[in-house]
């Protein structure tokens, strides 16, 4: 960026601010644990499983309908997640157009950086036409030694950037990815959308270490230009 008081890189989180995923990944979900016999709600399936990587999970699918989850499970979850995900996904409103503005206010700076399995993160993000501007700038905390809410994900990104951590910017949606952003010592925005079930409300976020929250991705690049200890302010 031009101002050296800012952010040195932004780095996204995928489902639920790239990426309107969330419902689609937790209805699938919902559906084979109630196959199991666990008649969770929804708001209870999004409460427990959102935001974090379901194969770190699976003591609490055994406690609760004594099946002991096996790879084949998990293979099909992702086989039947992806065919939903490939019929219905759409972006976050207005996070396309504030993508490739961040993109070019910080030269490409940019990364995205999930707790879902990296697969999952490619399929998204071409299904909505971000694949290129990230390409080679995504990462998967499946495929670091501890998924969010550990900051490794973040780590990875910052240093694949060349970048020190605490000069990020990290934008998330979920306590997890909040928790992990802050570990990682970055400056974290969260993104809560009014009335929206599945993101958490301002309080929640802020309370888990976000320094700011928004309500629109429109918003989300000035927010970013801004210098990083006004925003800590």
């Amino acid at each position: 960026m031009a101002d050296p008081d800012s952010f040195d890189a932004v780095l996204f989180d995928c489902d639920g601010v790239l990426v309107d995923s969330e419902s689609i990944t937790n209805g699938v979900l919902r559906t084979m644990l109630q196959e199991l016999g666990w008649q969770i709600s929804a708001d209870d399936c999004f409460r427990l499983f959102v935001g974090r990587a379901l194969k770190d999970e699976t003591a609490i699918i055994t406690a609760h309908t004594g099946f002991v989850v096996t790879e084949e499970w998990l293979l099909d979850f992702r086989l039947r997640r992806n065919a939903a995900l490939e019929a219905s996904l759409e972006p976050i409103p207005g996070a396309v157009a504030a993508v490739h503005e961040i993109d070019k206010l910080t030269g490409g700076m940019i990364a995205c950086a999930s707790g879902a399995d990296l697969g999952k993160v490619r399929l998204q993000l071409h299904k909505v036409g971000l694949d290129e501007v990230f390409a080679g700038k995504m990462f998967s905390g499946m495929d670091q030694p501890r998924s969010k809410p550990a900051p490794d994900v973040y780590l990875a990104a910052a240093a694949s950037l060349g970048i020190d951590p605490a000069r990020a910017a990290v934008v998330e949606d979920t306590v997890p990815g909040v928790t992990a952003g802050v570990a990682a010592g970055a400056t974290v925005f969260g993104f809560c959308p009014p009335d929206s079930p599945a993101h958490h409300p301002p309080k929640v976020l802020l309370d888990a270490g976000a320094s700011h929250v928004f309500t629109a991705m429109a918003d989300l690049p000035a927010l970013v230009g801004a210098p990083d200890d006004a925003v800590r302010r």
